[in-house]
């Protein structure tokens, strides 16, 4: 078996979707505009830690890595860390030595860039906060290969049936609303404050892509922000983590988060009020069917009749930063 290795080019895209969608669509089927998205348009792709797998002309597995190349200050404590956003081999072609290989050559690239730590998915414009659990082979497989689980993650569901009331939250002394186009300065400030980093990252990139608003609901006391919610639906300037899997729904999917409050701000009960906030938002755009990802808040969203959906093992590995020695202990 000849297997050749090329890197990621953009004329792949209907290939990797197919054979994303052949080995995993059922669970979690991949639009092209998803993939586009995250995978070819995101500027922290690692194109020379990206890598396809070719038996003469048919697409057999592929790797895509990333790492954090953008300079922005909300992500620049985290250049260290290296991603493989997705590794794949077709069914059919597995135990044959190719998904070893595209990870070596993954793992390497992260390396030599300067990655001290790789994780599995939690990349910018990621598919997965970790590996689903239902595969139970692939965690061994990871396992084997060194890494090593530091937690759990899941994504919970809800649905709002026609006879539930998802009121707005009424509070005497705080108000929540739609984030209007005027208040996109204050409310970037208000996320660099409390909630540096990848939420700051995020709405920034929100609002690059046209943004206006609709999707964060705020909460105001005496006029000054405390917090906020991200919600979404297909309305939305690009695909959100929470409705990724809208393929699964013959209904409209909302999704909801991130979320903060202040931090001189809780344990007022304001965190519950704000997703209520958001569900009943998007139940006035006729959402039925609510998402929540990337969470381990299991019994703080279960209040709100959130359940599992899905589950995911986090895993890492701790890579030498060693660059000239392509097969050593990594």
């Amino acid at each position: 078996m000849g297997i050749s290795y090329l890197l990621l080019s953009k004329d792949m895209e209907g290939e990797i979707t197919r054979l994303w969608n052949k080995e995993l669509g059922r669970e979690f089927p991949l639009r092209k505009e998803l993939f586009r998205q995250n995978s070819l348009e995101d500027e922290n792709v690692l194109i020379e830690g990206s890598w396809i797998a070719l038996e003469k002309d048919r697409l057999v597995g592929f790797v895509i890595s990333k790492m954090w190349k953008e300079d922005l200050e909300c992500v620049r404590n985290r250049k260290d860390i290296g991603y493989i956003q997705v590794i794949l081999v077709d069914s059919e072609y597995r135990n044959k030595g190719i998904g070893s290989e595209l990870l070596i050559r993954a793992e390497q690239s992260l390396r030599t860039k300067g990655a001290k730590t790789v994780v599995l998915g939690q990349d910018p414009w990621h598919y997965f906060p970790g590996v689903p659990s239902e595969y139970i082979d692939t965690v061994e497989w990871f396992k084997k290969k060194g890494y090593v689980e530091f937690g759990e993650q899941y994504d919970l569901y809800c649905r709002i049936n026609g006879e539930d009331k998802i009121t707005l939250p009424a509070l005497p002394e705080v108000e929540f609303k739609i984030l209007s186009d005027v208040q996109k300065d204050s409310f970037v400030e208000f996320l660099s404050k409390c909630f540096p980093g990848r939420w700051e990252y995020e709405a920034l990139k929100y609002f690059e892509k046209g943004g206006t608003g609709r999707e964060f609901v705020v909460a105001e006391k005496k006029g000054k922000m405390i917090g906020f919610c991200r919600i979404n639906d297909s309305k939305s300037p690009f695909i959100a983590q929470n409705v990724y899997w809208a393929p699964l729904f013959e209904e409209e999917l909302g999704g909801i988060g991130p979320l903060g409050i202040d931090p001189h701000e809780r344990g007022k009960g304001y965190g519950l009020a704000i997703v209520q906030a958001g569900m009943y938002f998007l139940n006035r755009r006729g959402v039925r069917n609510i998402v929540i990802d990337w969470t381990n808040l299991v019994d703080f969203y279960g209040k709100l009749g959130f359940q599992i959906w899905k589950k995911y093992l986090e895993l890492k590995k701790t890579i030498l930063n060693d660059k000239s020695n392509r097969n050593c202990s990594i």
